[in-house]
């Protein structure tokens, strides 16, 4: 059963990072996973935005991907913060 305490936490935890860069590993199945990169864009109630970084110089249109709070708990995807590196806004 979720508890909306654990919710509540993992929204909290976002909406302080929004603007910081992320590595996110999607679990697409089977033994199988998708690592992509990007900046925490924005929050809503179910929902956060994460602007993606290009995949390849073809691929030059921005994409945002949306995910739920409840990807996280239920480890659908893992979300890490790239502490090394300043967020996107500041490069520009």
């Amino acid at each position: 059963m979720v508890n909306n305490n654990q919710l509540e936490r993992i929204k909290a935890g976002i909406k302080k990072n929004i603007g910081n860069r992320v590595k996110l590993t999607l679990k697409n199945g089977r033994k199988t996973s998708t690592i992509k990169k990007g900046v925490i864009e924005s929050i809503y109630p179910s929902i956060f935005i994460v602007k993606l970084d290009p995949g390849s110089e073809r691929e030059k249109a921005e994409r945002r991907v949306s995910y739920s709070y409840t990807d996280i708990l239920t480890k659908n995807i893992e979300l890490v913060l790239c502490r090394n590196t300043a967020p996107q806004a500041a490069n520009n």
